[in-house]
């Protein structure tokens, strides 16, 4: 009888702990503000390419995220955090204009190898937003469009 108050015990004192996790929310990565080096202000981003941009790319890649309903709830909105955090130290739109102009051309490059080969965006991004899947039209846009870019600044670098 004695062993049956053991499993109890432990499954309270697991469901009191992820009580207890619900009210240790992480920072938020908005900041509400669209900065001056942000990758729009940079270049004339057409329309169509900054909107694929900001549903496919901005959320883990700038300073302003679009928290789903979800984040509330531990431990995802821990896991987003990591995924905001890792996004944000290879490539930050927000601060694109602050890169030195080597390294510009560089991540221009890299976001078109990523989505070209369906790198990015990830997965378990695109299950959870379908504004964040890219169609192969989409994909073509965005990825002719930086490989212009890419072309126009090193011919005026040259």
């Amino acid at each position: 009888m004695t062993n049956v108050k053991w499993p109890k015990k432990i499954l309270l004192a697991i469901v009191f702990f992820f009580i207890a996790l619900q009210f240790i929310q992480p920072a938020r990565n908005n900041n509400g503000q669209v900065l001056p080096t942000d990758f729009t202000n940079t270049y004339a981003v057409p329309a169509g390419v900054r909107t694929l941009l900001r549903n496919a790319c901005y959320d883990c890649h700038s300073n302003n995220t679009r928290y789903p309903w979800y984040v509330n709830t531990e431990p995802l909105a821990w896991i987003m955090t990591g995924h905001i955090k890792d996004g944000k130290e290879k490539l930050n739109f927000s601060e694109f204009g602050g890169y030195p102009a080597r390294r510009r051309i560089s991540k221009l490059k890299g976001i078109a190898n990523s989505i070209k080969d369906d790198r990015m965006p990830l997965s378990s991004y695109k299950l959870m937003h379908k504004t964040g899947s890219l169609s192969q039209a989409d994909k073509t846009l965005i990825i002719d469009w930086m490989q212009k870019t890419v072309d126009s600044l090193q011919g005026f670098r040259n």
